[in-house]
């Protein structure tokens, strides 16, 4: 499957900011509207595409997951529905005046087996079905589909590292549902993984149950601290060492002995990185940085020799 570019539909790059998108929007809806292209199918194909982009990049969560897993790994997560639900893009069509009886807007695939197409606008999302009434309506109403759920699950840093499996219960209105849930590496904090057909059941017979998205949280580790992906430590050093150089050895988080070296004349909690040396980055072979941080230890008391030493040092002028 071809990857599906949001950005480049909308023209903007990949650090655009939430306005910068919404104006880019703007200029293409005008432009490709149906309404002012009746005849011009390809401008219809160019509004649905648009707008498609528009609903994924305009919403945090949706981008947030784009930008993680691709076009072809989002399209796996999110439904036609799904990307328009709470989609402000009825809003925006109807500040250009397309809307009432002479504004049409997309149902493009509904998930509900309908082909492409326009409708008379009623202000709805592309993907809300109407309420009420008999027929072909009121059935897409009853396959509302139920809320998604969010759960934070209890992760080690070694889990977030290597992955792992872990059996969640899920309270559903006073039932229990118990599925096991294979954690990928690096989901740290701010990404979250979706398990299709877990969430709530849909309020009406028929209707698709939502999802639930599994979140993490870390359970603290006293030798290291972690940031997204990456992951600092603390290595003491001697003064001298800090003074003369010296060759150190750590611990990374995967639990594998690195020697480092302490350059000559390493200041007090200076920053060494080691590039590659952190958490996995979720569903990449790329992996975050360790950066040790040095703590150079000064002693409170000095040996009679040692004393000698420092003041013959003080001598020199260092």
């Amino acid at each position: 499957m071809a990857e599906t570019d949001y950005y480049k539909i909308l023209g903007v790059n990949k650090s655009a900011t939430q306005q910068e998108i919404k104006k880019a929007y703007h200029k293409l809806a005008i432009k490709y509207h149906p309404d002012k292209n009746k005849d011009d199918k390809n401008a219809e194909a160019k509004f649905k595409e648009i707008s498609e982009a528009y609903a994924v990049l305009s919403d945090k969560e949706k981008r947030q997951q784009y930008d993680t897993y691709g076009s072809a790994g989002f399209q796996q997560r999110y439904s036609k529905e799904d990307i328009f639900r709470n989609s402000d893009i009825s809003d925006i069509l109807r500040e250009f005046g397309f809307g009432g009886a002479f504004g049409r807007t997309f149902t493009s695939s509904d998930g509900f087996g309908n082909s492409s197409g326009f409708s008379s606008f009623t202000g709805r999302s592309p993907f809300e079905q109407p309420m009420g009434g008999c027929g072909m309506g009121a059935n897409r109403t009853r396959q509302t589909k139920g809320n998604d759920i969010e759960y934070e699950i209890l992760l080690t840093l070694d889990e977030i590292i290597n992955g792992c499996q872990k059996t969640v219960a899920i309270n559903h209105g006073g039932n229990s549902d118990t599925i096991t849930v294979k954690i990928p590496k690096g989901l740290v904090a701010g990404k979250k993984i979706r398990v299709q057909g877990k969430g709530e059941s849909s309020p009406y017979s028929g209707g698709q149950r939502g999802d639930l998205f599994i979140k993490s949280k870390l359970i603290p580790n006293s030798k290291f601290d972690v940031e997204n992906n990456d992951v600092s430590t603390v290595v003491d050093v001697k003064l001298t060492d800090a003074l003369l150089g010296a060759k150190v050895n750590i611990l990374t988080p995967s639990g594998k002995e690195m020697a480092i070296n302490i350059p000559t004349g390493t200041k007090h909690k200076s920053k060494l990185r080691l590039a590659h040396q952190g958490i996995p980055i979720m569903n990449t072979d790329e992996c975050g940085d360790l950066f040790v941080v040095v703590h150079v230890n000064i002693p409170k008391e000095l040996s009679n020799k040692q004393k000698k030493l420092v003041e013959k040092l003080a001598e020199t002028g260092l």
